[in-house]
């Protein structure tokens, strides 16, 4: 990791930037420091520095369309010059054909939100997502404020439940995060008196995550609000995230002043405000996985520096976007996606092409490594020179699938993948391989192995590896056969399950306290190791073999050097980890010298072993036609 040194012209920064070095939660006092400061600078390097931590070099961006299918609206709140009456000459609505007319098989994400339409029923927002689903099953359908799921609760005499039930029987995956614009109840009966205030909000959200539809979250600044409102409303979003943990990202949104009246129209926010805004929304929103720079509101110059103040993601190509363009907003109306990787270029970063979940899709980019983002890659990584490549956090499944697609010049990758493609890697003597017991790939049960025979076991969607390590302990082991379905890769209801295969950081969290649900607990790798009395290699290093010579030395000398860096101080790299892990120092320490790193004899008899049992049960399944990539 470079180093973040950091010279403070504000010295009340300084025991913030200590918090922040621990991963400590920040406080209110704290937040309202960030918001006093005129050191914009070093806060800015702060906030960068746990996007840093957290993200790598990514930032993200998706191909995705803005579909706002009517503006006719019921409500009439002062901030808004998007909403009309029937009538009015600018008024609009659109049929199911015009809005499939916008889409294309191109598109990765749509997003559609609107005005609250007096005369349109309950079927056709229902059929408007069916249909979209069916004519481009590969758009992810992000759609509906929380404003218009309480509206179609109140209209169409619904639970909000029920709503979102069957919007997402319909197809829906997520909800957009607008509607609320600030938790402030002086400003909503100022502005916008007929919108739902910040408790419904919530509650719409915290009930959408419950149903396994994750949301995203907005912040409307720049009109009337305090810093104080600001600050609240950001904390208010963080408590929910640590109830549900549904949350995709958070999104400010610089007010467009237009023709309101609130301001005057050309008094937009300034660049140092909406940078401002963006680090103190990563720095306080240590549970949130990603913070946007929504280039529509704040200009693609401004969200270009925004990704070295804490944003690792810059939306999208957007495309018709007309609430904030209507307001006066100056940028462009829509971005080509080669624009946009020229702008996370241009940051220093690396462009990846994401879907609706913010799995990467394609890197924009040479010479990425790719990062598993799991405590137990640390003593790879926290010393890691980063000069000649960039880093990629990435789930070691999707790990393998853009290995396949040369996406990646090396990684640490899934013992199975890693077997499946080498032929086309060139192994390095590194690797993750748990001695005897591993604590963080663990299968939650209520059954004893022998019955779990005939249930259905979800499976985390991060893993490669781990899931045919169970299928051999259960079949070769046991004698025993389990049905296996993905889960979710972000929020899952885990009781709907006879058993559950958790790895990584997820696992580490649930190992000394269970699973709620669950009785029994069973380490993977220590079944591995009473059974064969082997150490489990679950990831190997390894270079595509197109690599050059120069790289592949200096890869090796990059990763010797890190581990040589690492080992006799991983008390000192896991304090940022164990605050965040929630797990302490010594169980940190303890969980780090539970692995090997390098490749000996032991550990290449291990590899040995496991990739004949796994020939063996591929074999079986390919014979029984159960054969199946996506839940292997």
């Amino acid at each position: 990791m470079e180093n973040f040194l950091i010279r403070f012209h504000d010295s009340a920064l300084q025991p913030i930037w200590g918090k922040v070095q621990r991963a400590e939660r920040l406080s209110f006092e704290d937040g309202m420091q960030l918001f006093r400061t005129s050191d914009f600078l070093a806060l800015g390097k702060m906030a960068h520095f746990v996007q840093k931590k957290r993200g790598g070099d990514a930032v993200y961006f998706v191909v995705n369309q803005k579909i706002e299918p009517t503006n006719i609206c019921v409500h009439s709140c002062k901030c808004c010059d998007f909403s009309k009456k029937r009538g009015d000459s600018t008024a609009y609505e659109m049929s199911i054909e015009e809005i499939l007319a916008k889409l294309s098989d191109e598109i990765q994400e749509v997003h559609i939100t609107g005005g609250l339409h007096p005369d349109w029923d309950w079927e056709y927002y229902l059929e408007m997502i069916r249909r979209i689903r069916a004519s481009f099953p590969s758009i992810g359908i992000k759609a509906f404020t929380a404003v218009e799921i309480d509206y179609f609760h109140r209209k169409f005499q619904l639970s909000v439940e029920d709503v979102l039930k069957r919007l997402k029987e319909a197809g829906l995956q997520t909800l957009p995060g607008g509607g609320a614009e600030v938790f402030s109840e002086r400003i909503r009966k100022e502005l916008f008196p007929q919108k739902i205030n910040a408790e419904r909000w919530l509650d719409i959200h915290r009930t959408a995550h419950k149903l396994g539809i994750p949301t995203n979250a907005t912040l409307l600044y720049g009109h009337i609000e305090t810093a104080e409102e600001r600050l609240s409303h950001l904390m208010k979003l963080r408590e929910l995230q640590d109830e549900t943990g549904g949350f995709l990202s958070f999104v400010p949104l610089a007010f467009q002043p237009g023709a309101s009246g609130i301001k005057p129209p050309d008094q937009f926010t300034s660049a140092i405000d909406d940078l401002k805004l963006i680090a103190i929304s990563r720095l306080m929103l240590d549970n949130f996985p990603h913070i946007k720079a929504y280039w529509v509101m704040s200009t693609e110059e401004v969200a270009s520096v925004a990704l070295n103040f804490g944003a690792d993601d810059i939306d999208g190509t957007v495309g018709g976007e007309r609430i904030a363009h209507d307001a006066g907003a100056k940028s462009a109306a829509s971005l080509t996606k080669e624009r946009i990787v020229s702008i996370i270029r241009e940051a220093g970063k690396i462009p990846v092409e994401r879907d609706l979940y913010y799995t990467p899709r394609i890197l924009h980019a040479e010479n990425v490594i790719g990062r598993i983002p799991y405590l137990n890659s640390v003593p790879f990584f926290e010393c890691f020179d980063q000069q000649r490549f960039k880093l990629l956090p990435v789930t070691p499944r999707r790990m393998g699938f853009l290995a396949e697609q040369n996406q990646l010049l090396a990684g640490l990758f899934s013992l199975c993948d890693f077997l499946r493609m080498k032929e086309h890697l060139t192994p390095l003597p590194f690797c993750l391989a748990a001695r005897n017991q591993v604590k963080s790939v663990l299968l939650f049960t209520n059954d004893g192995w022998n019955g779990l025979g005939g249930k259905t076991i979800g499976v985390t969607d991060a893993t490669a590896t781990s899931i045919m390590l169970l299928k051999i302990l259960l079949w070769k082991k046991y004698g025993v056969y389990a049905n296996f379905e993905r889960m979710s890769p972000i929020i899952n209801d885990y009781a709907s399950f006879d058993a559950v295969l958790l790895i990584g950081d997820e696992a580490l969290k649930h190992q000394k306290h269970g699973l709620h649900g669950f009785e029994l607990v069973y380490d993977l790798a220590w079944e591995w190791y009473e059974w064969k009395r082997l150490p489990f290699i679950f990831a190997l290093w390894g270079i595509q073999s197109t690599a050059t010579a120069e790289q592949q030395e200096g890869l090796q000398k990059a990763l010797s050097e890190s581990l040589a860096k690492a080992e006799g101080r991983y008390a000192e790299l896991c304090a940022f980890h164990t605050n965040d892990l929630k797990i302490s120092e010594h169980d940190c320490v303890e969980y780090l010298e539970g692995f090997t790193f390098r490749v000996g004899e032991r550990e290449q008899t291990a590899i040995t072993e496991f990739e004949k049992l796994l020939n063996e049960i591929i074999s079986m399944e390919e014979q029984e036609g159960t054969y199946d990539r996506r839940t292997s």
